[in-house]
């Protein structure tokens, strides 16, 4: 099969993008990133480009790939992407694209036994290969092997699966390499999938990031939140080379979390990706551009036990008060979105006490627009 292209770039650097904003300095010394970077759509597209398709992307989890045919689709920086569990039980991830003219082999989620063209018909194995073609036996020079699928490297991490754009993307698991044991004994790939909600945030998709990552906030936008921790004083960030995790020490008191206490650990994952643990049970989020002013966030919840009637109210009570928690950051991140378009405002500073996360995000965005310039279009 050929070799995926390279991801399409912008075809120039927006004119905000200075080469004194993308220095890293301390954090003690350091500004803001500047506000353009969230407001002018010309970095919505570099955005898509030089983050999105130049990372690895969480797509779906093992649970809705279990059978042959099971097929889920993404949008992954502007391109289509269907992944498929193979008649040999292996997954793989390709563009959503038929090598004729481009039509689409999926339109939803789903399972089949072929993957069939929406537009001319022509179908597709499940390995990718092309394997029939409607009233084309008049064609010359016309080999059905070099017309397969064009494939997409994937990966799978504790049940969670993970698309690339980039030809050869270093390997997922450096990029999480850690976690697994700081989580234990939660095993996350052992933990059933529960409930599903998407929210629709007027804000760019970086304003919501900052917000996940500080307890800055917390007292004046989560009250109720604030009471779920033994410490607030005690709420800390770490930090890794690709992710970042809030350690909050939760109550020993029964809570809408836990009984008996520990930790509720929040991982972000650049760029979009944020895991929230707790004992027995995971939340992730993935949160999808939409427009320089709107993204969605997908929330997608996984317990160890899912079907005893404590479990059912546990799961109710987590998910309810969660919706109030996403609510409070919505609305506080559209309002921020407002701010950054003002006049008055262009680049602010960190507390060192609280916002390193928000600090190593804005870091790792840095280093990826940075990148992006080492290799015009």
């Amino acid at each position: 099969m050929p070799k995926p292209e390279r991801p399409r770039r912008a075809r120039r650097a927006p004119t905000g993008l200075k080469a004194a904003d993308l220095r890293v300095r301390p954090l003690a010394r350091a500004e803001t990133i500047p506000s353009a970077w969230y407001t002018d759509p010309r970095f919505h597209d570099l955005d898509r480009d030089a983050v999105f398709a130049a990372t690895w992307q969480y797509v779906a989890d093992v649970q809705q790939l279990a059978q042959p045919g099971d097929h889920v689709l993404a949008d992954i920086a502007g391109e289509p992407i269907i992944v498929v569990r193979a008649s040999d039980g292996e997954l793989r991830a390709f563009y959503n694209v038929c090598r004729h003219r481009g039509g689409p082999l999926a339109l939803k989620d789903g399972n089949a036994d072929m993957l069939i063209c929406k537009y001319h018909g022509w179908t597709y194995r499940l390995d990718g290969m092309l394997r029939g073609v409607p009233h084309f036996n008049r064609v010359e020079l016309f080999d059905k092997r070099d017309y397969g699928l064009t494939p997409v490297p994937l990966a799978v991490w504790e049940g969670l699966v993970f698309v690339s754009l980039c030809e050869r993307p270093q390997p997922l698991e450096s990029h999480l390499s850690g976690i697994r044991e700081r989580i234990a004994p939660t095993h996350l790939g052992s933990l059933t999938f529960a409930r599903r909600i998407a929210y629709d945030v007027h804000a760019n998709w970086k304003v919501y990031v900052d917000n996940y990552l500080e307890g800055y906030h917390i007292p004046y936008v989560h009250p109720e939140l604030l009471k779920l921790y033994s410490d607030y004083e005690s709420y800390r960030t770490e930090v890794s080379d690709w992710y970042s995790v809030q350690v909050g020490p939760l109550q020993v008191e029964r809570n809408v979390y836990t009984v008996g206490g520990g930790e509720a650990l929040y991982y972000h994952l650049f760029p979009n990706l944020m895991l929230n643990v707790v004992p027995g049970r995971l939340q992730s989020n993935v949160v999808v551009p939409v427009a320089p002013d709107r993204c969605k966030v997908i929330f997608r919840y996984y317990y160890d036990d899912v079907t005893s009637a404590a479990a059912r109210e546990r799961i109710e009570s987590d998910v309810t008060f969660s919706d109030t928690v996403q609510r409070e950051d919505a609305e506080i991140c559209e309002r921020v979105q407002r701010g950054l378009a003002s006049r008055a405002y262009d680049k602010g500073r960190f507390s060192v006490r609280f916002e390193e996360g928000v600090y190593h995000f804005q870091n790792l965005l840095k280093r990826a627009y940075r990148d992006w310039l080492k290799h015009p279009a």
